[in-house]
């Protein structure tokens, strides 16, 4: 990224505190990372600022909600032209169930995570899409029977180079 800024080891440890909990306070922030609250609130502006911090949010318990299923498809394009992705790409967004799309490599072109009230709600939408006709050729739909490990942080060392992690 050209024109980032450059983070320090004080900068990446706010980054993981404030991933693990978005509510903490300035001054536990702070506390957490061995600064005092004014230059940490100038880090974390400055983070923001520069697009590493993006948004802060609650993490819904959606069973607590109600009965819902998790389904990932895997889906195949009639065509791979330019003008078909992105067609593709703009109606997709439309849908509030899609939670996730993964533009992929192998054997199919995209990956995409849906959320629904059940088996048949999954269908209609996967018939709406299909109607839409905005270009699938076939899908493949896998029904989260049981989530194993979901992590709502990335551990930061595995995507900073070596030399940033161990700071």
């Amino acid at each position: 990224m050209a024109g980032a800024v450059k983070l320090d080891r004080i900068d990446v440890n706010i980054l993981a505190q404030l991933q693990q909990n978005g509510k903490l306070t300035n001054v536990n922030l702070a506390d957490a990372v061995g600064l005092s609250p004014s230059p940490c609130l100038q880090r974390v502006k400055r983070l923001e600022k520069s697009g590493y911090i993006t948004s802060y949010k609650a993490q819904i318990n959606l069973a607590k909600l109600g009965d819902y299923i998790t389904v990932f498809t895997e889906i195949t394009l009639n065509d791979h032209r330019r003008e078909d992705f992105i067609k593709f790409e703009a109606e997709i967004r439309r849908y509030d169930s899609v939670q996730e799309c993964h533009l992929v490599s192998g054997g199919y072109d995209y990956l995409v995570k849906f959320v629904a009230r059940s088996v048949a709600h999954y269908q209609e939408i996967i018939e709406n899409i299909l109607e839409r006709n905005i270009g699938v050729d076939k899908y493949f739909s896998y029904i989260v029977i049981k989530s194993i490990l979901t992590r709502d942080s990335v551990a930061l060392g595995v995507v900073l180079p070596p030399e940033d992690a161990s700071r």
